[in-house]
């Protein structure tokens, strides 16, 4: 029998959604082991002076328990 758990990221990058994402894979991926997957549940923008400053996402990552 498996057990996974589901804990939820933020994270932003000044280039891109996609980079935001890998960023919080990659962190992620220091601290816990056997990552199965991840759902993006949101997405924003946080502007300043009129432009995009950051590409922020809160991610579902789900990881199974030794």
């Amino acid at each position: 029998m498996s057990v996974g758990k589901t804990i939820t990221l933020t994270a932003q990058s000044e280039t891109g959604f996609e980079a935001a994402i890998r960023d919080a894979i990659s962190k992620a991926n220091e601290t816990l082991r056997n990552i199965e997957g991840a759902w993006v549940k949101d997405q924003t923008v946080i502007i300043k002076d009129g432009q995009i400053k950051y590409f922020r996402v809160h991610l579902e990552v789900t990881f199974v328990l030794d």
